[in-house]
């Protein structure tokens, strides 16, 4: 038996129940992980809530990182004894072990510990996807990217100054403004402090962004559409503040003839080649230095309400890990 959390119903913190499990023998195509540590992510907040249904009783999280501890029928690409991490669905990796679909591990270098890989899986494999494929950037592009003191925020304010982008961050407070420029953002506005859409078209002498990175979703997203140039890019892949309500499609033409895309990382490595690239890009960049991933809070893993109020409630930055 292993500690895991489980929900029977959706609500707040308080539907995760911390209890034993049995894992069993990893069927074909499975992998067994014991887990080292686990990723706290906004998704997992969605699924709980039940803003993203899935099938209950259930478990939640998408983000892992351990050893192999038995192979299931077909499997030949780990083994037991590899250092493995993951991100994404099935949800499940609030556990001290798991069953895993083995076709999405991937092997960790030695110079990258299973602490920091928990706390960048899902969060740079989504930076990568959203600067090199979902809106694929180059040197001298200046782009909007909101909750830029946040996990995703801090490895896309680093990722975006090695790639010589400049990066116009949004944050909810001066210590968390101060965070991204420290982290290599261009210019950083207070939200609660000043008008973001005001301050974009100060910034850049009104002509606006090429590209809007927006995670919080309804609060942001028309702001965002006005931040933008003529065919700009709006790129809206998260609703920390609730969902985006209909809009006409009219809005885009009245703007410039904007595009707007709703990406996934699934949809991004949904093949094993796709994955592998993904991961690839992400270990190089941590291990050039040119991404430090900061883990600004550890919860154990029977914490794990604690950790999401404080998500919630915009009380953390940068990654947070669940200790199993």
């Amino acid at each position: 038996m292993v500690k895991a959390i489980r929900m029977s119903r959706t609500g707040g913190p308080e539907v995760m129940e911390y209890v034993d499990v049995e894992v069993g023998a990893p069927g074909p195509g499975e992998a067994t992980v014991r887990h080292e540590a686990i990723g706290l992510n906004f998704i997992d907040a969605y699924f709980r809530t039940g803003l993203y249904p899935q099938p209950l009783p259930g478990g939640l999280g998408q983000e892992g990182a351990g050893i192999v501890e038995a192979v299931g029928e077909g499997v030949s690409h780990v083994h037991v004894g590899d250092r493995v991490a993951y991100a994404g669905r099935p949800n499940g990796a609030y556990a001290q072990a798991r069953n895993m679909p083995a076709s999405l591990l991937v092997k960790l270098p030695d110079a990258i510990g299973s602490d920091t890989a928990a706390a960048m899986m899902l969060q740079g494999m989504t930076v990568q996807y959203l600067f090199h494929s979902a809106a694929p950037l180059k040197a001298g592009d200046t782009i909007l990217f909101h909750a830029a003191a946040g996990g995703v925020g801090l490895i896309a304010c680093q990722w975006a100054r090695a790639l010589g982008v400049n990066l116009i961050g949004t944050a909810g407070s001066d210590e968390k403004v101060a965070l991204a420029l420290q982290h290599g953002a261009a210019h950083a506005i207070n939200y609660n402090a000043e008008n973001f859409t005001e301050r974009v078209r100060e910034i850049t002498g009104g002509k606006g962004v090429s590209t809007v990175f927006d995670s919080i979703g309804k609060d942001t997203f028309i702001g965002s559409l006005d931040c933008l140039q003529p065919r700009g890019m709006m790129v809206s892949f998260g609703n920390a503040s609730g969902p985006v309500a209909n809009f006409s499609l009219g809005e885009l033409a009245s703007r410039g003839s904007l595009f707007l895309t709703r990406p996934a990382l699934g949809n991004y490595t949904a093949t094993r080649a796709d994955l592998e690239a993904c991961a690839q890009s992400l270990f190089d960049v941590v291990a050039r230095g040119d991404v430090k991933i900061e883990i600004k809070q550890r919860y154990n893993l029977a914490d794990v309400a604690q950790a999401h109020r404080d998500l919630e409630a915009r009380r953390t930055t940068g990654s947070t890990i669940l200790l199993p």
